[in-house]
């Protein structure tokens, strides 16, 4: 066993087929480490010690899926737990990344007895929240100062001073003028509030860290050790190789399926583009299209079922329904997402000069199959347990297990003790970053329920939107985005699901719809500048431009930024999340589905410039109206309504009868070219 703490998916071996230089891997791995934070480089004794505490910390959460443990207990010792590794693991500033300094010790042992105090109150302990003791006072002051800390060391400035933000509203917010003002709440009220009570810093955030989001980072941790990673980016070129568009077509199978192990964007888009971009190159894609198809592929890690992304744990409980619920909700915007990908794959590889893949020997893929067909039952053993009626937490802890034993089936992935110890420590490391999110997060949604922000945001959105719920939606879609920009998909989903959400559910928006909304938009700011980490990564593979890059990603996942509109502005649209809409049938829910795809196929077509040769400026100005008269009716409605002072009948019949006359015209001029030839 390696005594040196590594963090990040895939850290332990290195992936297949790399054949990029050290120095590219090593400019991609830095923006792995500005999503997952950037730990200690220690190794020899400090670093097996803290190897085995952060074992520990993993063997504590198993056990807590396995028995019933109070929230009152399991909460604050997840906080405290976290913030003991944080300060040991990440350094003060980079500089300091060669030791653990004397204050790093200090801050771990003051997290402890922060913790300590609260767990030694009891169930009880809230009962005094409104008129807290003068050593509550102390404490609490005390816990909300490393917490912000230790969210500085792992995900960098924004979210402390975000949550800074949201503390001073709290305190000053009644000389705001209206309607933001309110009765304002004192040091005492505000601290008590936030950490005695499960509305705060240990609300619900913190409940679906501390038992979910860990227990599926130790699941990702223990596939990954199992080889299940590198046998899925195996098994995606196997199975597709051969094609000039093998190439493209690789890099989407194995995006979904490294998703699960990783359940990082960045992460999956570095452990394939260093395989991968060798052969997208030679296939004939450029720098900046292969980085934007890689960097789009690793953002679906983050939308794929089973595993999605936290944010995803977090709307289960925001709704008090069950994960599988979010995981059916997520299938087609999945299926849909990646459709439009391939798409634009295929249209890239016809219009490259590039060559084919080198061709895999026949059966190939079903060999990898017959000897590593257990790593595809742990990935979909979670979903197995939760259709038989166990809970989430019972579900992965059992997934894991499962791992573990079939890892035994054959020799090179039998999990022995020093993997086992491996994947317990990177679980825990893993989420050390999600953790301090949410439970800074905790502050935002207290300050939210304490002064009623989330009702007065929602009144002021809809006023701004003159009642409508197409400007109220984009409203919505600019807000989560702006604040996606700053902090993570799982805070950027949290601060808007308590104060965006409600202004969409109050115009009949379905509060699921609203939520896997603002999921779609916290996920899809992962590709926008300034934090653009999955594009920026790739770029450092491909050596692209970054921003161009960026651009090339936005057009792969351009799809996506608009699907999240029909669940929310179509009656029908939740049919996308396979739910029945009201007065409909099954027959309505594969109908939005056939048309949201093939709407999504025309916006490919624009986006590419290309069917079967390349679009005129007009013919793809013509596709994209197109394309949003069959995906975005409710725009074209507000553009013709304020036009004509009317809306057109049958829109997306009209947008595909022009996008197939559009389709047909290129067919019949191409199989005209080689009669004239």
């Amino acid at each position: 066993m390696a005594d040196t703490i590594k963090t990040g998916p895939g850290a332990e071996e290195p992936v297949i087929g790399g054949t990029l230089d050290e120095a590219t891997l090593a400019q991609a791995q830095k923006y792995i480490e500005e999503e997952e934070g950037a730990t200690h480089r220690l190794g020899g004794r400090i670093g097996l010690i803290l190897t085995l505490l952060a074992a520990g910390v993993s063997l504590f959460h198993l056990y807590a899926a396995y028995a019933v443990v109070p929230a009152y207990i399991l909460r604050p010792v997840h906080v405290g737990l976290v913030l003991f590794l944080v300060f040991l693991l990440f350094p003060a500033a980079e500089r300091f990344r060669d030791r653990i300094r004397f204050w790093d010790v200090v801050l771990a042992l003051a997290s402890l007895g922060v913790i300590g105090y609260i767990l030694v109150q009891g169930p009880d302990f809230g009962d005094r929240a409104i008129l807290p003791e003068r050593i509550d006072m102390i404490v609490g002051i005390a816990l909300i100062v490393l917490l912000l800390e230790a969210t500085r060391r792992s995900t960098g400035m924004i979210m402390p001073l975000v949550a800074l933000g949201f503390l001073a509203y709290a305190y000053w917010g009644r000389y705001l003028p209206q309607p933001w003002t309110h009765r304002g709440y004192d040091l005492e009220r505000l601290t008590g509030h936030l950490y005695m009570t499960l509305e705060g810093i240990f609300g619900v955030a913190v409940d679906v860290s501390s038992s979910l989001i860990i227990l599926f980072t130790i699941f990702g941790a223990f596939l990954q050790q199992s080889g299940a990673g590198r046998f899925f980016i195996d098994f995606s070129f196997a199975a597709l190789g051969g094609k000039r568009s093998a190439a493209g077509r690789s890099v989407v199978l194995a995006s979904f399926l490294l998703g699960g192990p990783s359940g990082s964007g960045v992460a999956t888009t570095v452990a394939i583009g260093s395989v991968a971009y060798p052969m997208l190159k030679k296939a004939g894609f450029g720098q900046n299209a292969a980085g934007g198809l890689l960097a789009a592929g690793g953002l679906g890690a983050i939308l794929s079922p089973p595993v999605l992304g936290a944010a995803a744990f977090l709307i289960a409980e925001f709704l008090k329904i069950s994960y599988f619920d979010v995981i059916l909700m997520a299938t087609i915007p999945t299926v849909l997402y990646y459709f439009g990908i391939l798409i634009m794959v295929e249209l890239e590889a016809a219009k490259s000069k590039g060559a084919a893949m080198p061709p895999v020997p026949k059966g190939t893929a079903l060999k990898l199959s017959r000897a590593y067909w257990f790593h595809f039952l742990s990935l979909i053993s979670i979903i197995v347990f939760m259709m038989m009626g166990f809970s989430a937490e019972r579900s992965v802890f059992w997934a894991t297990g499962l791992s573990l034993v079939t890892s035994f089936l054959r020799r090179d992935t039998a999990m022995l003790p020093p993997k086992v110890l491996r994947a317990l420590a990177d679980g825990t490391i893993g989420v050390l970053n999600a953790a301090t999110t949410c439970a800074s997060a905790g502050i935002i949604v207290g300050v939210v329920t304490l002064t009623g922000l989330g009702l007065k945001f929602s009144s002021i959105a809809i006023d701004y939107a003159g009642g409508s719920l197409l400007l109220t939606t984009i409203y919505t879609a600019l807000i989560v985005w702006i604040i996606g920009l700053a902090v993570p998909v799982t805070a950027s989903y949290i601060i808007c699901a308590v104060i965006a959400a409600p202004a969409l559910t109050k115009l009949g928006v379905p509060d699921y719809a609203a939520h896997m909304f603002i999921f779609y938009y916290a996920v899809l700011s992962e590709v926008s500048p300034p934090t653009a980490l999955s594009p920026f990564a790739a770029a450092a593979i491909t050596g692209g431009n970054p921003y161009i890059t960026t651009m090339q990603s936005w057009k792969y996942t351009l799809p996506a930024f608009l699907l999240p509109f029909v669940f929310v502005l179509d009656p029908l649209g939740v049919g996308l999340l396979l739910k029945v809409p009201a007065g409909g049938s099954w027959f309505d829910v594969v109908e939005i589905i056939l048309v949201a795809a093939a709407g999504i196929a025309v916006l490919a077509f624009a986006a590419q410039g290309r069917i079967m040769r390349p679009n005129s400026w007009l013919e793809s100005a013509v596709l994209v109206v197109a394309g949003l008269m069959i995906i975005f009716p409710s725009l074209v409605d507000g553009i013709t309504r304020s036009l004509i002072g009317a809306t057109l009948p049958y829109k997306e019949g009209i947008g595909i009868a022009i996008a197939g006359a559009i389709v047909a015209m290129q067919y019949l001029a191409a199989s005209n070219v080689p009669r004239e030839a």
